[in-house]
């Protein structure tokens, strides 16, 4: 039977007659407009443009090969098998794998030596050669990597160990200056004054003023830091700067700084064998230095027992060739601990190391509310710089150790030695110079496993809760291990701290940092000139 369609102009009505024209008839009504002529148009012309789209890609991917697939229509190829929980294929022979996954004997490898590829080049020119197969490929790569690898790790421990050699020796330099000072201080009567004047020793223990203290064996090194610390103050007259030597850095101390005064500024120059609290009875921290450098030389070994372990990590060789150094068990370095009781009428200093340089005024230091607390110090786990400023409790302490474990949070913020303000009036109501000691005999008994190296880590655990943190600004550190410090960042800083091997006075110094130090060193002094001691 035939039937008349009608569809209505609005096209939400269509309906159906019989071709006889009975007016009876099914009228079908349409809900939305998405099903409209215009929505399956545009469908269409969407489709059109997919498929058109489609073709160009896949045209492109056969054009590019399997292997070598650059262009979006890889999407698919890539995620399908990771979405259907299938591994992709690795392209790399799994002859390859093994080969690289078999160990290698050192004596293979040494005999092996002269017909391995020395370098790159090398390597690739000798396989275009060859046309070799994929496990000949691998035997020579993995032979020319083996062999790179113990001849860098040989470089760097012979790197470390000339290292250790330079920072742990007196350059013959400031020997020689340490010599001819002493000769002048024999011989003349101007090099042998009174440190300070008969008039001003009053003025040694007179709170009012501000008082620092710097201990050194070395006489340039303390020569700079008091220099540049009188240089930048802005009340010179009411510096007083307590300066402790051993025994045989006295007589060229006393020379220097007579021959070299730093008026208005009171200089006092003291060894340890004059303060009757040190001569007296039995000092602990000198107990523990003794067997602190016994149980160093039987446990640890010398330098080339170190340096000949070759299953020690080259990093692992350096940190302990650092704990051989001689200014670990410096009494030098252990000084401060008994501060309270080397200054007995003093209630607040100022204690500096020989290897800073001061770049400001210091006196607001003295202004600085300490909260009851006994040291102030920098902290150096943030800052800019990640490396010298990431230093944690973890960085310094063993935590795998039980004694350290127990007590200390590993991620606590670490502080530093260099320029520290000490409150002795609160330091004497406390035990930390016993706590210092007590940590100092455990770390022998354990065979020195609590610590690797120096005297922050005992100072750490002595000062624990007794830290008040102060402005950065105060003291940058690192630019003894550090050669990519900014200069800019350094100039602006109040204090900078050549903390590390690279002294400046040394000729393994960073030699863009030096001339920060230098020019405070007077290199038209008679006794620099004499000792070739030079800018650089």
């Amino acid at each position: 039977m035939k039937m008349q369609l009608y569809v209505s102009p609005s096209l939400r009505h269509i309906t159906v007659l019989p071709a006889k024209g009975v007016r009876e008839f099914i009228k079908v009504k349409v809900g939305s407009r998405r099903f409209s002529y215009r929505m399956v148009f545009y469908s269409l012309l969407l489709f059109t443009f997919l498929l058109r789209f489609v073709f160009v890609l896949t045209a492109m991917d056969t054009i590019d090969g399997e292997n070598n697939c650059s262009t979006i229509g890889c999407l698919g190829k890539k995620l399908g098998p990771r979405i259907l929980g299938r591994r992709l294929e690795s392209s790399v022979p799994e002859v390859i794998y093994k080969i690289l996954e078999e160990p290698i004997t050192e004596d293979e490898v040494k005999g092996e030596a002269e017909i391995i590829p020395q370098s790159l080049e090398e390597f690739v020119a000798e396989i275009k050669d060859s046309r070799s197969d994929a496990e000949t490929f691998a035997l020579k790569l993995k032979s020319m990597i083996i062999l790179m690898e113990r001849r860098t790790r040989t470089a760097k421990i012979q790197e470390y160990l000339y290292r250790h050699v330079a920072s742990s020796s007196v350059p013959k330099q400031l020997h020689c200056l340490a010599l001819n000072l002493a000769n002048e201080h024999s011989t003349n009567a101007a090099a042998r004054r009174q440190l300070p004047a008969a008039e001003q020793v009053p003025l040694l223990v007179d709170n009012s003023l501000f008082h620092f203290v710097l201990a050194s064996d070395n006489v340039l090194a303390a020569s700079v830091v008091a220099t540049s610390l009188v240089r930048h103050s802005l009340h010179p007259e009411k510096v007083v700067l307590h300066i402790i030597t051993d025994r045989k850095t006295y007589s060229p101390m006393q020379a220097w700084f007579s021959l070299n005064p730093l008026e208005p500024a009171i200089v006092e120059v003291k060894g340890l064998h004059h303060f009757e609290w040190f001569t007296k009875g039995k000092v602990p921290v000198l107990e523990a230095m003794e067997k602190d450098q016994r149980v160093r030389s039987e446990f640890r070994g010398g330098s080339s027992v170190i340096v000949a372990n070759q299953n020690e990590k080259p990093h692992v060789i350096a940190a302990k060739l650092q704990a051989l150094s001689p200014k670990y068990n410096s009494m030098m370095n252990h000084i401060r601990i008994h501060l309270p009781e080397l200054f007995p009428s003093l209630s607040k200093i100022v204690f500096l190391d020989d290897d800073i340089v001061v770049q400001t005024d210091l006196s607001p230091l003295w202004d600085i509310d300490m909260d009851g607390k006994v040291n102030g110090a920098v902290e150096t786990c943030r800052g800019d710089d990640k490396f010298v400023m990431s230093k944690r409790l973890k960085s310094y302490l063993n935590f795998s150790h039980p004694l350290i474990s127990n007590g200390f949070d590993p991620n606590e913020c670490a502080w530093a030695y260099g320029m520290n303000i000490f409150d002795l009036e609160a330091w004497r109501k406390t035990n930390i110079s016993q706590t210092y000691h007590y940590w100092l005999h455990q770390n022998l008994k354990s065979d020195l496993s609590l610590w690797q190296l120096g005297t922050l880590p005992p100072g750490l655990i002595a000062f624990h809760g007794h830290v008040h943190i102060i402005d950065p600004f105060w003291h940058m550190l690192g630019l003894g291990y550090q050669d990519n410090t900014s200069i800019a960042d350094a100039e602006s800083a109040g204090v900078i701290h050549f903390n590390g091997r690279a002294k400046p006075w040394l000729d393994i110094a960073f030699p863009q940092l030096r001339p920060l130090w230098a020019k405070y060193v007077n290199f038209s002094d008679k006794f620099i000139k004499s000792c070739h001691i030079r800018p650089s």
